[in-house]
């Protein structure tokens, strides 16, 4: 499976919830991707992403907000706020993706589809929030 393709694809979904307000339905994981089909493990992968960081989002959004000190929400862009709340679900409730994973996928899908200078915001964030965790676990 190629969880890059995953990430990417939840990262999509997620920047039309967070426009809308519409939850994603099956027909949204269902359809093409860039004309090709979404394979199953894939979407598998991506559906699991964009339910839980919706369904966790408040706690999400308290996390990322306490990271991004004198940032708010909405100051935030778009995509950069969809991959740090997509990266923020992996780091608390995805044991089986390492953080430095989660970490390096973050950048590179933000070198991809965000800004110049949006990596080193995420890569920022999403060390503060690491660190954090680690103090909570041990």
């Amino acid at each position: 499976m190629k969880r890059r393709k995953a990430r990417e694809f939840a990262l999509q979904i997620l920047y039309q919830y967070d426009i809308t307000g519409h939850l994603p339905d099956d027909e949204t994981f269902n359809g093409r991707r860039e004309g090709s089909p979404v394979s199953g493990d894939v979407n598998d992968f991506a559906k699991d992403l964009v339910f839980g960081t919706i369904e966790n989002i408040e706690e999400i959004d308290g996390i990322l907000l306490s990271a991004a000190r004198n940032w708010e929400i909405g100051r935030i862009a778009a995509v950069d706020r969809g991959i740090l709340r997509l990266s923020i679900y992996e780091l608390l409730f995805r044991d089986d993706i390492p953080a430095a994973v989660t970490l390096n996928e973050a950048i590179e899908i933000a070198k991809k589809y965000s800004t110049g200078e949006s990596y080193s915001f995420i890569n920022g964030i999403l060390d503060n929030v690491r660190k954090t965790i680690n103090k909570r676990v041990h």
